[in-house]
């Protein structure tokens, strides 16, 4: 068993796009109109083939408080690997990318949050 695809509820899919491809890097692989909305997945272009991440429509009447709760306790929506965390702080940093949290260690683990201007936080994740 794999994991194929995983989501994110964004407030405005065209901007999602923008900031997971032109910030955080990501490649879309599907583009596929769903009615008003779309079927819209980025992957890593490290891992063409490998999980999907859905930039879904939140539209839906419980994603706004879900969202909002989440956001209030400081909670990440989604965790990325990267192999640097400092790195990634600082490359996005200079591309305008608001953190929530800079870079943090915690015995083997370094972490950060950014604000993914969607509605969500997201967490970096560097291990070893």
């Amino acid at each position: 068993m794999r994991i194929r695809l995983t989501n994110v509820f964004v407030d405005d899919q065209a901007k999602a796009l923008s900031f997971y491809t032109e910030k955080l890097g990501f490649v879309k692989k599907h583009d596929v109109p769903v009615g008003a909305d779309r079927w819209l997945t980025v992957v890593s272009p490290e891992e063409p083939d490998g999980t999907e991440l859905l930039l879904e429509p939140g539209d839906h009447p419980a994603v706004g408080p879900y969202k909002a709760a989440l956001l209030a306790d400081g909670i990440p929506a989604a965790q990325f690997a990267v192999d640097d965390v400092r790195a990634e702080f600082e490359r996005l940093s200079a591309l305008g990318v608001r953190f929530a949290q800079e870079p943090q260690e915690t015995g083997a683990v370094t972490t950060a949050v950014l604000d993914d201007t969607c509605g969500n936080l997201i967490q970096l994740l560097q291990t070893g």
